[in-house]
């Protein structure tokens, strides 16, 4: 029986980091696409993880007009959903019982800035559909992640909720949306000095109490 607060996760550096098959995803794109630019790293990819498709072209792919980034950004994806689909991500240390294990006593949800379909690729390769209420995206709604914390818990009927992020903007995003924030430290980004800090996510039970 569901009795705990309600938990909303960050997808990309608080559940998974699949940086390195991006990486080699997008440089198969960029082949493809004909687009003469130096390979890219898992670091590129980690310095936008969390930001929304617009604001990725504007990151690193401000020379190419809307157009032509529409065009081989959904390509990226495809490419990226592909190889995904084939050899998943890394999931942080913790996650696959740690999620079950929340389940069982908390409402859990995801709300990431990330593609259309990229929320069900992960639960559909970690197996761990059944543990998540709802969730949504950028790429469903075309919103920021405030007003998608905000509309999910709507929809819930949640009147508070904590959010689990890796990123300063994670931690905007919850501020603006009314929600808890407690920061994934492990991730990719960086939060406020004041931030609350999970420095692993097996430690997520303990910091609940």
């Amino acid at each position: 029986m569901e009795s705990g607060r309600s938990l909303v996760f960050d997808l990309d550096g608080t559940l998974w980091d699949t940086t390195e098959v991006v990486a080699r995803a997008w440089n198969s794109a960029l082949q493809e696409a004909g687009l003469d630019r130096p390979p890219m790293t898992a670091a590129d990819i980690a310095s936008i993880m969390g930001l929304t498709h617009e604001q990725i072209r504007a990151r690193l792919f401000g020379e190419l007009s809307l157009q032509r980034w529409d065009e081989f950004s959904a390509l990226c994806y495809r490419t990226e959903e592909d190889m995904i689909r084939r050899e998943g991500g890394i999931l942080y240390p913790g996650v696959r019982e740690g999620l079950a294990d929340l389940a069982q006593s908390h409402p859990l949800a995801i709300v990431s800035n990330c593609q259309k379909g990229y929320i069900e690729l992960f639960l559909e390769w970690t197996g761990l559909r059944a543990s998540f209420r709802d969730w949504e995206c950028h790429g469903n709604t075309g919103l920021g992640k405030a007003e998608n914390l905000r509309r999910l818990c709507q929809r819930q009927a949640w009147t508070s909720a904590l959010y689990v992020g890796d990123t300063a903007g994670d931690e905007a995003a919850a501020a603006e949306a009314g929600c808890e924030f407690l920061f994934a430290a492990y991730g990719f980004g960086q939060a406020s000095a004041g931030a609350r800090r999970l420095e692993s996510f097996a430690h997520l039970q303990r910091e609940l109490v």
